[in-house]
């Protein structure tokens, strides 16, 4: 089978309906799990950059994200809203098309033009080079080293970049 006999994913907001696939895919992909509510407000609070990828039907990955007021990480000059990736997951079976990169793409443009974001950041752990190499390409750079940040007591970087 080649590359172009490959399906393509559609990336599209997230729907209320979504959210049980949604955290499904977290339950599978990642050990940090938020509670439904968490999910749900985030949704409500900042919809037009909380996505999912879609193919064949089926929601094989999301971002989730949020905006917030502070001085940020990149240029810490004055409080300015700041862009949150607080979770990004594509189902293992899906990875390696582009899936996450069109993600991180979009929500990044999402912030920036519908919620006015300064600036995004996000927070990855520091063993998880696949994740890191993407962000890196994407422009993000590491900006500082949180110990102890993840519940097993492993250490985080927090990547940021300008937008």
């Amino acid at each position: 089978m080649g590359e172009s006999d490959i399906p393509s994913f559609s990336v599209r907001e997230a729907r209320p309906e979504d959210l049980n696939e949604v955290i499904n895919i977290n339950l599978m992909c990642l050990r940090e799990h938020y509670p439904d509510y968490f999910w749900r407000d985030h949704l409500q609070l900042w919809g037009k950059a909380f996505l999912v990828a879609e193919l064949n039907g089926k929601v094989v990955g999301y971002v989730m994200t949020r905006v917030e007021r502070s001085i940020g990480y990149v240029s810490r000059f004055f409080p300015k809203k700041v862009g949150h990736i607080v979770s990004i997951a594509v189902l293992p079976e899906f990875r390696k098309r582009g899936i996450a990169t069109a993600l991180m793409k979009e929500a990044i443009k999402r912030l920036k033009e519908i919620y006015g974001v300064k600036e995004v950041y996000l927070e990855v752990r520091i063993s998880n080079e696949p994740a890191i190499k993407l962000y890196e390409k994407l422009g993000f750079q590491k900006v500082r080293r949180l110990k102890y940040y993840y519940l097993d007591g492993e250490d985080a970087w927090v990547m940021a970049k300008e937008v």
